[in-house]
């Protein structure tokens, strides 16, 4: 069975400055979990990207492997594209951005995808600061593999199969921090208020941008006691005839105010604890907000906004001192000058 999405809409949708609509800047008719937070994430791309009126031919979609990385099919199918093998994303970015550094290189990934096989690619491509939006949508499980802990899943948990994390979580935001990102937030799938402003921020921002994004799996997380998780499968298999049961939710949404803590009641009756940063937050302090995150982890929440800003942080080109036309636009004649200057070049080393 296959199904595809209408390409009808309304004749006076509103119009962004490229005379594009948001319909424009969708993608193919997802596959996810109905409920699944990672699609909520998509809409926020689609709707940051429909205001900031993005180029959709200038974009570049990166992912890995996991239910995150499917993610990019279902937003902007003008844009180009690549989904590479699990936890290489972020080597596939790097040689695309050296090739042309014109184009927006927005990267999904998961919390497998970057904290676990590719947590050494998560740790060069920030130190070397790659102008790039790098989001993470964070369920702690291996949702397409059937549910295996993450490496972010919180020490004491349990999975689906009655699995209990013995190990210390990473958090990703306090990694991206240490390894000196210019911009780093954390959110929520469901608050939309706040996730497309970060997304806009974080795009238009020269540099490394990272967000961590908090996105509940609505199907492989039956620990009531996880920060990002549901608990209903396992009680609605009941017989050996039944091999997997995938419910039909509704979305779950808030609209905490800053300053404010909110407890989010999950599908499973678990309680996730949502803290917004307060409007006068120093965003500039590397340092503290690492303390921070971590503070607030110990009380059992989960901070969110942007934690850290560096507006004046230099991206990876210009750290190398690249040329400024893209590689992929240079000619022959540029690439080799000829064997009189390779000859000198060839001297001055020894």
């Amino acid at each position: 069975m296959s199904f595809q999405k209408s390409t009808f809409h309304h004749p006076r949708l509103k119009v962004n400055d490229l005379g594009l609509t948001y319909r424009d800047y969708e993608g193919a008719l997802s596959t996810l979990c109905a409920g699944c937070g990672h699609d909520a994430i998509t809409s926020a791309i689609i709707q940051a990207c429909y205001e900031l009126s993005i180029e959709p031919h200038k974009v570049a979609k990166m992912s890995g492997i996991g239910c995150s990385s499917k993610a990019p099919n279902y937003f902007m199918n003008k844009a180009h594209g690549f989904n590479s093998v699990h936890g290489r994303m972020p080597s596939v970015t790097t040689g695309a951005n050296m090739a042309n550094q014109e184009l927006l290189y927005l990267a999904m990934s998961g919390d497998g995808d970057s904290a676990s096989i590719g947590f050494g690619q998560f740790a060069h491509v920030v130190r070397r600061q790659l102008n790039m939006v790098y989001m993470v949508a964070n369920n702690g499980v291996y949702g397409l593999t059937k549910g295996q802990l993450a490496a972010t899943a919180d020490k004491g948990v349990k999975n689906k199969a009655g699995e209990i994390s013995l190990f210390n979580d990473i958090d990703l935001c306090t990694m991206a921090l240490q390894l000196g990102a210019s911009f780093v937030a954390r959110s929520f799938s469901g608050d939309r208020k706040q996730l497309v402003p970060l997304l806009k921020a974080a795009i238009s921002h020269r540099g490394f941008a990272f967000i961590d994004i908090i996105s509940p799996c609505v199907t492989f997380n039956n620990h009531p006691t996880s920060t990002r998780s549901y608990d209903y499968v396992h009680d609605h298999i009941t017989t050996a005839a039944v091999t997997d049961f995938i419910p039909i939710k509704t979305e779950i949404t808030t609209e905490c105010n800053a300053g404010d803590c909110e407890d989010i009641c999950l599908h499973d009756g678990s309680i996730m604890r949502i803290k917004k940063l307060d409007s006068d937050y120093d965003t500039r302090n590397a340092q503290k907000a690492i303390m921070d995150v971590e503070a607030h982890k110990q009380k059992g929440e989960i901070l969110t906004g942007l934690l850290y800003l560096k507006p004046t942080a230099s991206h990876f080109h210009e750290i190398n001192n690249t040329c400024d036309t893209p590689l992929n636009q240079l000619t022959q004649e540029a690439l080799c000058p000829g064997a009189r200057i390779l000859s000198g070049i060839n001297d001055s080393f020894r």
